[in-house]
């Protein structure tokens, strides 16, 4: 595709982070830039702020037909390809692209891709602080977290290092992938915006698909998902795992040491007890990372560092307060079942690895006997199966509020999980609120001295918060208020 925009009209669908960035990118450029969104000036007041003093027209409220007189279409993440604009568009034979694949058109520096349907900010980040370690070289991040990266790429010099989180929304029409595909894990997710698992997948796959025999990919062996992914790359797989001792990538030896063994090379890095991060689901995460930062050649001395004090990201497993004996947890990162079962396991299993004590913002894993905790879950359905979340919250939750638009499904798939064991399973006590101030007032009340109160919503915060950020704010603003 052409790369250069000056003087050329460019129409882009979707006025979100991304959207914005290229709509000033493009601006700047030269280019006669018009940006349409189905939503109001109200809603996007904040992005409408960001396009200040640039000679760029917004149509808001639907994508009349003649914003496709235009040379190229950009279409943000969050659009299907399937809205009756870009139908017209394509029928017009007007070229798609987006912002993702612009940047891998016009980026001079290696980039490191990081995507799975879990673990892919945590990773990200770990990725990023590792590369830091090296001064020699500068490191961008961002992508899916953060900030898109298209503004940066004038001053990306090609010694440098991008580390760019991708969702399967950014890489489903991708036809590029990165120098190095990091792949965390694939498991069931955004079946309401994919037609299908098996479309869900095959976005995820683009992530390698595309690559040469000069390329990497990170795979988790534990994942048998990820596991038929290495048939789809051309360059050389780099495994890791945190069950098996594997003959060549990395893995927690029979002493729980982290381990990297590479052409007959093995390198020590740490133990997991001495590991920040709680979770085995982290743990995943970090191998993950360590795995990149060995095939890049950062010294075990510098990755050790970046394992044994990174406590984690906000929004996820964040230790908001400890109040009259009760931990409140935010981990409003988890909008999959999934993640609502590693949230869980994190607090309820036994042999999880330990961590330091909690500093930083992050809290410490440590086995609880019985079931001390009260999950709030709830928010927007993705339509996802939710039995093994049904079965996990009857084994280690002692109360279940609900709140937002799931409720009724998830209280249906736990009448459901208790029907097929007969009624034998645990009774779980559940209160089913309208709102999140409900539901944090809620947990207050039954939640006793050595509880911890999580919020998990295992769905989306578009019911009622712009994103899920938006929505662990809001948790952390009443939980400090109590």
């Amino acid at each position: 595709m052409n790369t250069t925009f000056h003087d050329r009209r460019v129409t882009i669908i979707g006025m979100a982070r991304e959207g914005t960035a290229l709509a000033r990118f493009l601006a700047r450029g030269g280019a006669k830039v018009t940006v349409s969104d189905t939503r109001g000036i109200a809603e996007l007041a904040d992005e409408i702020g960001q396009l200040a003093g640039l000679p760029i027209q917004c149509v808001l409220r639907g994508h009349p037909p003649d914003i496709l007189n235009t040379d190229v279409v950009f279409v943000s993440p969050g659009v299907p390809r399937e809205v009756p604009i870009l139908r017209q568009a394509a029928a017009r034979g007007l070229p798609l692209s987006s912002e993702t694949e612009l940047l891998f058109d016009l980026c001079p520096a290696p980039i490191i891709g990081i995507t799975g349907s879990s673990g892919k900010t945590t990773t990200t980040t770990l990725i990023g602080g590792m590369l830091k370690t090296d001064r020699r070289r500068r490191v961008w991040v961002g992508g899916n977290i953060g900030k898109p990266l298209i503004e940066d790429v004038a001053g990306m010099r090609p010694d440098d290092w991008v580390a760019l989180e991708l969702s399967s929304f950014q890489l489903e029409h991708l036809r590029r992938s990165p120098h190095i595909a990091v792949l965390t894990n694939v498991r069931p997710n955004h079946l309401d915006r994919h037609s299908s698992y098996e479309a869900y997948k095959e976005a995820k796959s683009h992530i390698l698909r595309f690559q040469s025999a000069d390329d990497v990919a990170v795979l988790n062996w534990d994942d048998p998902e990820s596991r038929d992914f290495a048939a789809l790359t051309q360059g050389r797989v780099r495994w890791f795992s945190h069950r098996e001792r594997l003959p060549e990538g990395t893995f927690v030896d029979d002493h729980g040491a982290i381990i990297v063994q590479h052409g007959g090379e093995t390198l020590r890095i740490c133990s997991v007890e001495q590991v920040a991060l709680p979770g085995s689901h982290n743990l995943e995460n970090l191998l993950a990372a360590v795995s990149v930062a060995a095939a890049v050649g950062i010294s075990p001395a510098a990755v050790a560092r970046v394992a044994t004090s990174f406590r984690g990201v906000e929004h996820r497993l964040e230790l908001v307060r400890e109040h009259r004996g009760v931990r409140w947890i935010n981990d409003s990162i988890a909008t999959s079942p999934d993640r609502t079962i590693a949230a869980l396991h994190a607090f309820s299993t036994a042999g999880e690895p330990q961590t330091g004590p909690a500093r930083g913002g992050m809290v410490q894993v440590e086995e609880c006997t019985g079931q001390r905790i009260v999950l709030l879950a709830g928010g927007r359905d993705k339509h996802l199966p939710m039995d093994e979340m049904a079965r996990e919250i009857m084994t280690h939750v002692k109360h279940l509020v609900l709140f937002g638009e799931s409720a009724p499904v998830i209280q249906q798939a736990i009448e459901s999980a208790r029907a097929q064991a007969n009624g034998s399973g645990r009774a779980v006590a559940l209160t089913v609120c309208r709102t999140l101030e409900e539901a944090v007032a809620v947990a207050d009340e039954v939640a006793e001295s050595g509880d911890i109160v999580l919020l998990s919503p295992s769905g989306t915060s578009f019911d009622v918060f712009k994103d899920f950020e938006s929505r662990g704010q809001r948790f952390k603003e009443l939980v400090r208020a109590l």
